[in-house]
């Protein structure tokens, strides 16, 4: 076995602590039933995702890359909670919620992925 896959496990343990501990403190700080903790996880996570991916750090950097890139963000970021997140609010009738949730995880991560990746590349430059 590759040293590579206990790169990207030793980043997805530290991703996943740091998801868990992002979560927390939002639902501690905004107490409401909106998902502030995966919405935050997952913009910040696309935002940096799109700087390494925009900065060609990912063909640099092999290693570093899996750690953080496919380990550390691969696990911070979480498409699961997100979509179960969203089935709760529909099981609920929590509409408007879910419109405002779908919309704003959508646009603000491809948004921050976009702006991440417009400002790696700008690094190259």
């Amino acid at each position: 076995m590759s040293y590579i896959w206990l790169l990207v496990a030793l980043g997805g343990c530290a991703g996943a602590m740091s998801r868990y501990a992002v979560i927390q403190f939002m639902s501690a700080r905004f107490s409401t039933a909106f998902p502030y903790g995966t919405l935050t996880v997952n913009i910040l996570g696309s935002f940096t995702l799109g700087l390494l991916l925009g900065s060609q750090w990912d063909a640099e950097h092999k290693h570093y890359f899996a750690v953080l890139g496919i380990g550390y963000l691969g696990s911070f970021t979480t498409f699961s909670t997100y979509a179960v997140e969203g089935l709760q609010m529909v099981q609920k009738k929590r509409w408007r919620s879910f419109i405002l949730y779908q919309l704003t995880s959508y646009g603000l991560s491809i948004g921050a992925a976009t702006v991440g990746f417009l400002c790696g590349r700008s690094m190259n430059s």
